[in-house]
């Protein structure tokens, strides 16, 4: 899915040159900068994401803003009308994400609790504006907190010893995390998404017999690979 966002991105940015050098050559007169541009720095990341994001609900969220303030500058809705239903849409949506949330997520989240609770001595890789790269081929791993602020991380468990359940805290903000794992787990991901979301490209079917790797995850402009 990383490639596909990746491809998104790369489409709008060719036709966006083109059009600037068509209209810079007198060829075309295409006004880029139309009513409600700016909109498109919330429509175009929020589409983008429900492709490319495993958690799709925040993308989603932000995409029906952004097209609903697309049409009140093009002056197809009211600016007033909106205001005053901006009070009940957020109730509206922060009763979903507490429903959805809850069906889909508690089983997770307690165990993300439980892990969390019992590994309080995992290992940290932080990279703030640079990288960082951590391997545990041969090794036994025991979970890992890993935060990347405007920089990247890359776990590799590819060969890693993983006996029992356990947990990994992943925060991207700006900045990307990679988690690579080995084929004899299983992947569980809780994930809050804001203007960015959790690749899980690791689709294999639950089985009890093997250990678990619970991804909780938070990400802002970011986004977490698992691979």
């Amino acid at each position: 899915m990383k490639k596909v966002g990746n491809i998104l991105w790369g489409i709008i940015l060719i036709v966006l040159g083109i059009i600037i050098a068509l209209n810079a050559t007198g060829v075309t007169n295409i006004n880029i900068f139309f009513r409600g541009w700016w909109t498109l720095i919330i429509i175009i990341p929020s589409f983008i994401g429900l492709i490319k994001n495993e958690s799709k609900m925040w993308s989603f969220i932000w995409l029906i803003i952004g097209i609903v303030l697309l049409l009140c500058a093009q002056n197809i809705l009211s600016f007033s009308l909106i205001s005053k239903l901006i009070f009940p849409f957020i109730l509206i949506v922060i009763g979903l994400a507490i429903i959805f949330k809850d069906v889909t997520n508690r089983k997770i989240k307690e165990k993300v609790k439980k892990l969390n609770n019992e590994n309080i001595e995992n290992e940290a890789y932080c990279a703030t504006f640079g990288s960082q790269n951590a391997n545990y081929a041969g090794q036994e791993f025991k979970g890992a907190n890993l935060d990347a602020i405007f920089g990247s991380v890359e776990l590799d468990l590819y060969k890693a010893t993983i006996t029992k359940d356990q947990i990994i805290n992943a925060s991207a903000i700006f900045g990307g995390i990679d988690i690579i794992v080995p084929k004899d787990v299983n992947i569980k991901v809780k994930s809050t998404p804001i203007f960015g979301g959790v690749s899980n490209k690791i689709k294999n079917d639950y089985d009890e017999k093997l250990p678990t790797i619970y991804i909780n995850s938070f990400c802002m402009f970011g986004g977490v690979e698992i691979k």
